[in-house]
């Protein structure tokens, strides 16, 4: 993702460096391509009516935003940098914090205390996606369930160590991170070619 995709407030910080250098894994969230006509990410005033928002009952998240509609400095001029489940993800620049904001209940609430969780959460469950292997009678004794248990644990076992650092990702049941663990510990969202999906569907 080119620097000259960012809006200006946001070409510099350390979240859009991060976007640029490191990425993030493809596995669960989407990131938005810049658009092919300017080259620009959509802004926030792209994709919901910024007005609309100011009404939110999830900008109780938002501190000391005045403004919402002043694309220059608020909420309308914050690039969005992905897509994960039925919300898009915007940065911050003044702060590194990303949100997730859901377009139909244009609700908005911290995802992310900075770019970095973002990456960490995104890679820990591509990495459990790509590698688990629930096994057979004949590997640990305990066929599918205990696979199911040892899967379980691995999804507690990302939420309790990220929260540990980030408490936005899985604060509650209803963040978009929860509702993505939930699925991966029920045996959905495994690619085609991974150890789990072959286990589970042959």
């Amino acid at each position: 993702m080119p620097a000259a995709a960012f809006p200006p407030a946001a070409a510099d910080t350390e979240g859009a460096r991060l976007l640029r250098t490191v990425g993030v894994p493809d596995g669960t969230v989407l990131l938005r391509q810049p658009g092919e006509d300017e080259g620009l990410l959509p802004l926030v005033q792209d994709v919901v009516s910024v007005g609309d928002l100011e009404d939110s009952e999830g900008l109780e998240d938002l501190e000391g935003l005045e403004g919402l509609e002043d694309a220059a400095g608020g909420v309308g001029g914050w690039p969005v940098i992905g897509w994960l489940l039925h919300a898009h993800l915007v940065l911050d620049p003044a702060s590194g914090t990303v949100y997730a904001l859901d377009p139909d209940e244009e609700i908005v609430r911290g995802l992310h205390t900075d770019v970095s969780s973002l990456v960490e959460v995104a890679f820990r469950f591509q990495r459990l996606l790509e590698e688990f292997a629930f096994g057979g009678d004949h590997i640990d004794g305990g066929g599918e369930d205990a696979g199911f248990e040892r899967l379980e644990g691995e999804v507690e076992r990302v939420r309790e160590e990220i929260g540990r650092v980030d408490p936005l990702p899985f604060r509650d049941e209803e963040t978009v991170w929860s509702v993505v663990a939930d699925e991966i510990a029920m045996g959905q969202r495994f690619p085609g070619d991974s150890p789990g999906a072959r286990s589970l569907y042959g």
